[in-house]
C-alpha cells in the first residue's frame, strides 16, 4: 500500500464543492490550531496531525469510513500523510486537496490569508 498514489482534488474543484449545498462529504483539516487562526475554510473539522495519538484510536467516531473525505493542510504534504493513513484504516473515498490552503488562497480566494 505504501507509495500508492493518493487521489487528489484541485483547489478549484474544492471551491466548487464548497459552493454547493451541503453534500454528503467530510472535510478534514490536519493543520495546527494556530494555523487555523490565520486561515481556515468553513465546514472543516480540525484533526491536527501533531495530536494523532489523541484521536487516531477513535477515528471512526469522528469520520465515516464510507463517506467522501477531503483532507486539507498548508501545502498538501501533511494531508497526503493523513490520506495514506485513512486508506490504511479502511476508508474508501479519500482525496487530498492538492496544494493545500496556500494554493486555495492564491488560486481561488485572495481573501484567505497566506502564511
Amino acid at each position: 500500500m505504501y507509495g500508492a498514489s493518493i487521489p487528489e482534488i484541485s483547489v478549484e474543484e474544492l471551491a466548487q464543492l464548497l459552493a454547493e449545498p451541503e453534500g454528503d462529504r467530510q472535510l478534514v483539516d490536519v493543520r495546527e490550531p494556530q494555523e487555523l487562526e490565520i486561515a481556515a475554510l468553513p465546514g472543516f473539522i480540525n484533526l491536527p496531525l501533531s495530536n494523532y495519538s489523541q484521536w487516531s484510536e477513535q477515528i471512526v467516531t469522528y469520520l465515516d469510513p464510507t463517506k467522501e473525505t477531503l483532507v486539507l493542510c498548508h501545502h498538501g504534504m501533511r494531508s497526503a500523510q493523513m490520506c495514506q493513513w485513512l486508506l490504511s484504516q479502511g476508508f474508501t473515498n479519500v482525496k487530498n486537496v492538492g496544494g493545500g490552503i496556500h494554493a486555495y488562497a492564491v488560486m481561488v480566494d485572495p481573501a484567505v490569508p497566506t502564511y
